[in-house]
Parts: C-alpha cells; sequence; structure tokens
C-alpha cells in the first residue's frame, strides 16, 4: 500500500475560508483518517465546525474522530451540536460509539442518547453498563455468527447478504442458546468445499474471554495466542463481542501510557494538548508528594550541618550518591512493574525477584563505587574520602536501590494499587534521604580521616 502524501494542513485552512465543502473533501479525500485527524488540531472553533460538516456530509466524520487523540475529542465534539453527534453516533461502529458517548459530559451524554433509536440505544447502554477497563466496554458487537449445521457455501453467502463488517477475520459459530462453540477462519472457510458443514472445520472450544475480563488480560491473550480477533462471551458462554488486533495495538499503547505516566506521578489524561488548568490540577498532588520528599532529604542534610560546613568537599559528591542512587532504583522498579504487568511474575517468586534485582545493584554498586572512590581520591587527594563514596554507593545504589526498587511495586500491588502509581517518584526520595544519610553518615564517623 502506497503511503499517500501528507495534508498541507495551510491549504486546508485557507479553502475552509474560501472554497465550497466539495473542494475541500476533493482536497483531502484521499487522505487515510488519521492523518485528516491531525488537522483538527490548529484550527480555530468556526474552522472546527467546517471541517466536521465536510467530514459528516461525506459519511467520513465517525472513523475520522475515533483517531483524534482522547484528549482532543472532548473539545471537538463540545462544538458540535447534538443531533449531529446522534447521527455521528449511530453511523459509527458499537466500539467507537460508546468511546463517543464517554466523551461527553454527563448532562450531555443523556440527552444525545435520547436521540438514538431504541435499538441503536440499547446495543450502546449494554456496552457502556460495563466496568471502565474490561474488554465489555470495548468489544463490539458487530461480528457475524451461524449454527453449526451452515455450510460453507451458506455462510459465504450470508457474509455476502450481510455486506461489510468493521474487522472480518473469523466466523463465529453458536449454538441455539447463542453460545460460542467454535470459530471458523475466513481463510478455511473459503477453500471448504460448499457442502461441508461448519461443525466439520471449525476450531472447537476456541480461545475467548469474559465480558469482565481486564483488558489489558485480554491483550495478553491475543498476543501470546497470535489471533487476529478475540471473542467475548457472557457468565454462561454467550457470544457477545469481539475485540480485534486494532483494539489490542489500542489497549497496549494506553496500557504503557497509564503506566509510564504513573511511574512519574501523571494522571493519564495529562496529554500534550490537555488545557493548562487541568493539567495543573492533575500533576500539583504529584508535586507536593514530590515536595515532601525532597523535604525529607533535605531534613536529613540539616542534621550534618557540622559536618559539612567542616569537609566543604563532602557537597561536590553528594548529587552522584543521590543521583545514582536514584536512577538506579528507578531501573529496578521498571523491571518489577513490567514484570508484574505482563505476569511474569507472583508474590510466590517475589523473594526471589528482590534478591535478584539487590545482587544486581550489589555488582554495580561496587564497580561505580571503584570508580567514584579513584577519581574521588586522586581529584581531593584524600583516599579516605573516596572510600567513603564507595561504602556510601554499596550501601544506597546496592541495597536501598536493589530493595525499595523492588519492594515498593510489590507492595503497592499487595495494597490493590497499580504498581506504577508514583513508584518513580517514591523510590527516588527514599534513595536521596537514604544515600545522603549513608553519605554524610559515614562522613561524620570518618570525620578525622577527612579533615
Amino acid at each position: 500500500m502506497m503511503k499517500p502524501a501528507p495534508i498541507d494542513y495551510d491549504t486546508v485552512r485557507e479553502m475552509l475560508r474560501t472554497a465550497t465543502p466539495d473542494r475541500v473533501l476533493r482536497f483531502i479525500g484521499k487522505s487515510h483518517p488519521a492523518d485528516i485527524a491531525l488537522l483538527f488540531k490548529g484550527l480555530d472553533q468556526a474552522e472546527v465546525r467546517q471541517l466536521f460538516d465536510v467530514l459528516f456530509s461525506s459519511r467520513r466524520a465517525a472513523k475520522t474522530l475515533k483517531e483524534l487523540p482522547p484528549e482532543l475529542l472532548p473539545d471537538i465534539l463540545a462544538l458540535i451540536d447534538d443531533d449531529k453527534v446522534g447521527r455521528l453516533i449511530v453511523r459509527a461502529d458499537p466500539d467507537d460509539a460508546v468511546t463517543f458517548i464517554d466523551s461527553l459530559p454527563d448532562e450531555r451524554r443523556e440527552r444525545v442518547m435520547a436521540l438514538l433509536d431504541p435499538e441503536r440505544q440499547a446495543a450502546v447502554r449494554e456496552i457502556i453498563n460495563y466496568p471502565d477497563g474490561t474488554v465489555g466496554r470495548l468489544m463490539t458487537t458487530d461480528f457475524m455468527a451461524l449454527p453449526p449445521d451452515a455450510t460453507a457455501q451458506g455462510a459465504i453467502d450470508k457474509i455476502r447478504e450481510r455486506g461489510e463488517l468493521e474487522s472480518f477475520f473469523y466466523l463465529y459459530v453458536v449454538d441455539d442458546d447463542g453460545k460460542l462453540t467454535g470459530v471458523v477462519p475466513i481463510r478455511n472457510l473459503v477453500i471448504a468445499p460448499p457442502a461441508r458443514k461448519l461443525s466439520e472445520m471449525m476450531i472447537a472450544d476456541p480461545i475467548k474471554a469474559d465480558v469482565f475480563m481486564d483488558q489489558e488480560d485480554a491483550a495478553r491473550l491475543v498476543a501470546k495466542y497470535e489471533l487476529l480477533a478475540l471473542p467475548i462471551v457472557d457468565e454462561g458462554g454467550r457470544l457477545e463481542g469481539i475485540i480485534t488486533v486494532d483494539d489490542v495495538i489500542d489497549i497496549i499503547k494506553e496500557e504503557s501510557t497509564e503506566d509510564m505516566y504513573k511511574m512519574v506521578g501523571l494522571a493519564e489524561e495529562d496529554r500534550v494538548f490537555t488545557p493548562v488548568a487541568r493539567s495543573v490540577k492533575m500533576r500539583l498532588p504529584w508535586t507536593i508528594l514530590n515536595l515532601l520528599t525532597a523535604s525529607l532529604a533535605a531534613s536529613i542534610v540539616g542534621l550534618f550541618e557540622g559536618t559539612l560546613h567542616e569537609i566543604i568537599a563532602l557537597v561536590t559528591f553528594m548529587p552522584v550518591v543521590a543521583g545514582v542512587g536514584g536512577n538506579g532504583a528507578t531501573q529496578t522498579a521498571t523491571v518489577i512493574i513490567r514484570a508484574i504487568a505482563l505476569g511474569e511474575l507472583e508474590f510466590s517468586s517475589a523473594w526471589k525477584a528482590i534478591v535478584k534485582q539487590v545482587s544486581v545493584n550489589i555488582c554495580i554498586a561496587i564497580a561505580a563505587g571503584v570508580m567514584i572512590a579513584v577519581a574521588a581520591g586522586l581529584w581531593k587527594s584524600n583516599a579516605y574520602l573516596g572510600l567513603v563514596l564507595a561504602g556510601a554507593m554499596l550501601l544506597n545504589l546496592g541495597l536501598m536501590a536493589g530493595f525499595a526498587g523492588a519492594v515498593i511495586p510489590l507492595l503497592l500491588k499487595a495494597m490493590k494499587l497499580d504498581p506504577a502509581l508514583g513508584s518513580g517518584i517514591i523510590v527516588t526520595g527514599l534513595t536521596d534521604a537514604f544515600g545522603f544519610l549513608s553519605f554524610l553518615g559515614l562522613a561524620t564517623i570518618f570525620r578525622a580521616y577527612l579533615v
């Protein structure tokens, strides 16, 4: 597939001001929805409405708006009147319709829902009723299911009658009660003899997920078994919907972003185009926590003012001990959080993981300690200063960074909290405080050799 030429942003803005909607549509007509969605970021309110109307009239609005960044979609929908948003939801695929509904304020959501026809309204409400983060919330109900006694030719005829589906990789086989009994890959259906029954060619007891399964666990299933789509069933085994590989890509992006943000105390909704007031509101609590942990480190430094006043050279190396320890702790925490997220680490093997991480950090601390000891000894002409630095490095980078980086995520997991939740801030604060304590404490003990 040839990559389309990039859309000239300035040209589109000029055309929105001067050209007819048909000319604008012809200009962007061959572009992918993901490329068209980028245009919305720099438009003013009037231009947003004009571009939406152009896309809406050509039935391309739903596919384009679903490509918008999550933080930008609510602002775009806020500029569109209720009637058009309702019609947008009607035209959208079921899972995309839910995304649009979720992006509306609560008071507006019910007004828009009331504009939908009863069948569409029931379908959307059914999905919305599932908890956030479950596969039921993001599944699509746009799939093809047939009984086991249907023939290959009969199935192909049904597919032709049904018309285009969002993503069509498998045909699902269900019994009279709607329970999933098997899956037929489309390629197998095409090459099968016309009279062959689905029950004879289906994959019986296929990989499936419960509607309440966490979306991250479902994504792991798709990745592990290399599936193109995953059927979603209710408690009774009845087929309710599917998630496709493009949904899984979105889940992986969402979860990786969430973990990355939480490591440094950011909310997932805080994106590059999030309004200033909203970003400040989400970041301020974690900044206050960071301020408290930094104050703890500062208070420890205050305990050793006498030592620092007497041996001013210690000030030069304080950032080294704290910085290297913080980096080691963050690396360890990242390894542990990834292992928990991928299901590689359980509490039964936690102590083995902790011992391993501490061992790794001790080895690194010994190597780093030797280097900084030699450098400090030569620079300040005092071998004892080098030994104090090496000892502090072993205590902070080797023991504290390895232990805290491994234990903090596991403790958060045991408390039913996200292991990535602020781990970076917490472990960095601990290693800063302990790094100053160990370095200045050792320097105080060996003060007579450092003066």
